[in-house]
């Protein structure tokens, strides 16, 4: 039994109080993934701290047009939201592809940012892990490796950032709203969680006694060509082998702006300024989307088992900038359950 203690914050000052008087202590909303993480010995916090009750579930239009969406908003919610479905529907599939209905009825879009790795040996508190216990090892390099990463992974870690809804966020050029002792502060989602290098324990640049406060996004949602395709072993609550992330804008056949996003293969959401800049101005055409294929995966390095994710993700990127071409985006074959 690991004893700890409860608190409520009363406001979001109250949590920041709580969180920065205690290095051992947690936040708790909706607990989809922190409860799983304590029952199996990964998490044993001194302290958690209940904000489900804090005035963190509005959906607000921006004054230039975007959208506000509070920390503490439910994926379902969000992803049912009218605004979302008609202006951002790359983030409503996104969200949809994801877990299941029933947890994403709980989980919160600030725990989705906050969630951790699945990686096995993670969980298992048995083995080696830098990220659980730094200093020790990552059992996954020379391990079972398929569900691992290709893109930015270190010496010290080769696990996977599992959100869905992050990398569609990332591609629509999202802003975190962060409140801490010090005030309040905005940063890119891009920036918002970390490479693992040789601090893998560390997922994102939260500042001690921070929270997520909202996510901002931008007025353009490319509400029309876009596409969010996850593959993965099964087709339902599972995590990714490769997601991708893709919104274009079109005149004609050209492509006048370009977003690209990939998932389940990085320590983050992996975004390459470089690929969409290779598609503006081109035909919106195979080659084309190969050659950014190639440049969003350039760097991508193999282990044992996951040499395949390479070319699955080639192929789910041409594929994925084909569907949102055409306008035809991957149905997430998810229905509203009054």
């Amino acid at each position: 039994m690991n004893n700890f203690q409860y608190s409520r914050a009363t406001d979001i000052a109250d949590a920041i109080r709580l969180l920065a008087a205690d290095p051992g202590a947690k936040l708790i909303a909706g607990g989809t993934n922190l409860i799983d993480l304590m029952k199996e010995n990964v998490e044993r916090p001194s302290r958690l701290i209940d904000i489900s009750r804090l005035p963190l579930r509005d959906i607000e239009e921006t004054s230039d047009g975007g959208l506000r969406i509070g920390a503490l908003v439910p994926n379902s919610d969000l992803a049912y939201h009218p605004l979302v479905e008609q202006r951002y529907p790359l983030l409503a599939g996104a969200i949809l592809a994801g877990a299941s209905a029933q947890l994403r009825n709980m989980a919160s879009v600030g725990g989705n940012l906050m969630q951790r790795t699945r990686c096995a040996y993670f969980y298992d508190t048995a083995t080696p892990c830098n990220k659980r216990e730094p200093g020790s090892g990552c059992s996954a390099i020379d391990g079972l490796n398929r569900n691992h990463a290709i893109l930015g992974a270190s010496a010290s870690c080769i696990a996977t950032n599992p959100s869905d809804m992050s990398v569609a966020l990332v591609a629509l050029g999202a802003l975190v709203h962060i409140a801490g002792p010090s005030g309040q502060r905005t940063v890119a989602l891009t920036d918002f969680h970390r490479l693992p290098e040789d601090k893998p324990h560390v997922d994102t640049n939260l500042g001690t006694g921070e929270i997520i406060a909202a996510v901002e996004l931008p007025k353009h949602g490319f509400a029309r060509n876009y596409s969010y395709l996850k593959i993965r072993d099964r087709l339902s609550y599972a995590f990714a082998l490769v997601s991708v992330a893709a919104a274009l804008e079109l005149d004609g056949n050209a492509i006048s702006e370009a977003r690209l996003a990939l998932g389940g293969v990085a320590h983050k959401p992996w975004r390459s300024l470089e690929a969409e800049a290779a598609l503006r101005g081109r035909a919106a055409s195979p080659d084309h989307f190969s050659r950014a294929a190639d440049l969003l995966l350039q760097g991508a390095t193999a282990r044992a088992h996951n040499r395949f994710k390479i070319e699955l993700a080639r192929r789910a990127i041409v594929r994925t900038l084909i569907q949102a071409a055409s306008a035809t985006p991957q149905s997430q074959a998810h229905k509203k359950i009054a």
